[in-house]
């Protein structure tokens, strides 16, 4: 008797999002996810974006939907959680934190936006790939890292030749000519709130699939 083969999902990793929803959801729709695919966003969802809250609204949405999904958290988020806890008000107003409050319109902030922020991952790991914000410092495992260096890490990675033994699939520092496929290194954040594209990508294939920021203002435009 033949053994019936059973079919594998994809594993997706989809780059920096900074309250850009139309493309977020231009982005979605396009690669089309099912429940045997398992999603990775590497974080910075808010700040600097149109939409920071409906980012939010739309991801506990995907959480609910697709529950094998992972989310990381960014240094945008992290600077989030420190102004709404009172520990550090400027950083997050300085770096786009404004926009993320205007997307609020004085409201609260929902509390399963609170209850998603405080459950953020700093890596994710499976037997074949490392997935991260910012990076890694070189030598060291992802158990032996610092937070801040999963989150706001960049030459010392960027310029690093070290083999983790893995590929390290990360965000955080925008790549200008699309994203970064190396051996051993996927750079996923391409710029999506400097008008430029967001990304997502099978990591295992290195098939990506890339919404322009015009492309996704066109079609809202063309929804009214």
């Amino acid at each position: 008797m033949t053994a019936r083969l059973i079919k594998r999902g994809r594993l997706l990793a989809v780059g920096d999002i900074h309250g850009c929803l139309e493309q977020l959801r231009a982005l979605m729709a396009r690669v089309a996810p099912t429940d045997q695919d398992q999603v990775v966003f590497l974080g910075d969802y808010v700040d600097r974006g149109p939409d920071s809250r409906g980012v939010l609204d739309f991801l506990c949405d995907f959480a609910r939907r697709f529950p094998r999904s992972v989310f990381l958290k960014g240094n945008h988020e992290a600077m989030f959680l420190d102004f709404l806890c009172g520990r550090d008000r400027l950083s997050f107003l300085a770096n786009g934190g404004k926009e993320t409050l205007e997307s609020y319109h004085g409201a609260e902030i929902p509390n399963d936006h609170l209850h998603f922020l405080d459950n953020l991952r700093l890596y994710f790991e499976t037997p074949e790939v490392i997935f991260v914000h910012a990076g890694m410092r070189p030598g060291l495992p992802p158990s032996q890292q610092s937070e801040e260096d999963l989150l706001w890490i960049r030459n010392e990675f960027l310029n690093s030749g070290y083999n983790w033994g893995k590929t390290v699939v990360f965000g955080h520092t925008p790549q200008s000519g699309g994203p970064l496929l190396q051996p051993g290194r996927m750079g996923l954040d391409t710029g999506a709130v400097y008008g430029r594209a967001l990304t997502c990508c099978d990591v295992e294939t290195g098939r990506c699939w890339s919404v322009p920021a015009a492309e996704a203002k066109r079609k809202r435009f063309l929804l009214f």
